[in-house]
């Protein structure tokens, strides 16, 4: 079976999050996008374990239910921040559990280093290589991976307090790291310059890191499995080995926050090549230019741009369905417009993911969707939507011939 899954979800309980981010909102609207499985989201918070305990029954297979049949898995995101190699480092991580039982031990563990009440992703100024090898002493069904591997802040190769290798960060313990989540700042053809991910050694996952369940947050980002049937293990197999580890679906990097380099207050970017003619130095206001992730990945990498190992997975760029409507009608995400638009698709249309990715054109016409719009889903399936490259907190813009429209 396939399983189109997100399993980077947060709850209403950690910061900067929609107030009305729900166990039942992210089934109705995981259903209009297309999911078949999530994360639950920051498990270990004392009130979102309540809802969870509520509204989800668990099978014998380790996945949680709605009363509706809707899937989900026992997730959450720390946030680790400690001194390595005379540096600051912060690094998130991604947490998964097999069952009830083992979710508790976790929990009853992250207790033990520090505060549960306060944020759903919590702050622990522990090491990577200890959170991990203490969970994998509770048990090694238990799965980390580093959440949004290239983000400059706060992700495991990050410029800005990141590390140069997955063995640097985890040192005696990375051989239990099997995957590396891309996040929108990165794409698997950026990763598999990395010698890590070119040999093997670590898959690349990708999810949406949702702070709303809104339909152009949650799913923008997935993994699509191809799995015997529906489990904990079974998921977890495809992760670790990456038999069943069908594709990523992932946010053009462009449109990433920290793609290039530059100045949001000095509203300048510019490529890595161009960076290094600067000296790092904005031309503006001659302070250090805040570095992005396609300078970082230069860094790293060990293969040439445009290398593909033997093993490589397929992955889509895509932007969300909602993107395109505003982008095209000009209009707001949120507006009535994008939203009657997008509801008349999803009744004709089943989900989003089969619009973005399946629907031919022939179809859309018969159901006489704008022709414009159309040509616009096509674009954006076939990768073929020219990107603004984002900076310094900047999301990146859309390019096409008539006009420009800012996204996210």
């Amino acid at each position: 079976m396939e399983v189109i899954a997100d399993l980077q979800i947060h709850s209403k309980y950690a910061r900067a999050t929609s107030s009305n981010l729900s166990i039942d909102n992210l089934e109705k609207y995981g259903r209009m996008k297309g999911l078949d499985l999530m994360g639950v989201g920051d498990f270990q918070h004392p009130l979102h374990r309540k809802e969870i305990d509520e509204k989800l029954t668990e099978d014998d297979k380790g996945i949680l239910r709605t009363k509706n049949g809707f899937a989900f898995l026992w997730q959450t995101e720390v946030s680790l921040m400690y001194g390595q190699g005379g540096k600051r480092r912060a690094v998130h991580l991604l947490i998964f559990a097999p069952n009830t039982k083992l979710a508790d031990e976790i929990t009853k563990y992250l207790g033990s280093k520090g505060r549960l009440d306060y944020d759903g992703r919590p702050i622990f100024g522990m090491s990577c290589r200890d959170l991990v090898k203490d969970l994998k002493e509770i048990d090694d069904k238990i799965e980390i991976i580093p959440a949004h591997c290239m983000t400059p802040w706060f992700g495991l190769y990050g410029s800005k307090s990141g590390f140069d290798s997955l063995a640097e960060c985890f040192q005696d313990q990375v051989d239990k790291i099997y995957a590396i989540e891309s996040g929108m700042s990165a794409d698997p053809g950026m990763l598999w310059r990395f010698e890590e991910v070119a040999s093997g050694k670590v898959n690349v996952v990708s999810f949406s890191d949702a702070h709303s369940f809104w339909p152009w947050r949650i799913g923008r980002e997935a993994t699509i499995f191809e799995i015997p049937d529906l489990s904990y293990d079974n998921i977890i197999k495809a992760i670790r080995t990456g038999e069943g580890l069908k594709a990523t679906i992932e946010t053009p990097p462009a449109y990433g926050k920290y793609h290039w380099d530059g100045h949001r207050n000095c509203n300048f970017s510019c490529s890595p090549s161009e960076s290094k003619k600067l000296n790092g130095i904005c031309p503006k206001c001659n302070k250090p230019l805040t570095i992005g992730v396609d300078y970082r990945v230069e860094e790293i990498a060990k293969e040439p741009e445009g290398y593909k190992p033997e093993n490589a997975k397929h992955y889509y760029l895509l932007l969300p369905l909602h993107e395109l409507i505003a982008l095209h009608f000009g209009t707001s995400l949120s507006s009535k417009k994008s939203w009657e638009i997008y509801n008349f698709l999803i009744n004709d249309f089943d989900n989003e993911f089969n619009i973005l990715l399946n629907i031919s054109n022939e179809e859309m016409i018969r159901k006489k969707v704008d022709e414009k719009l159309v040509e616009l889903i096509l674009l954006n399936r076939e990768g073929r939507l020219e990107v603004k490259p984002g900076y310094d907190g900047e999301y990146g813009v859309v390019q096409l011939p008539e006009k420009q429209k800012k996204l996210f």
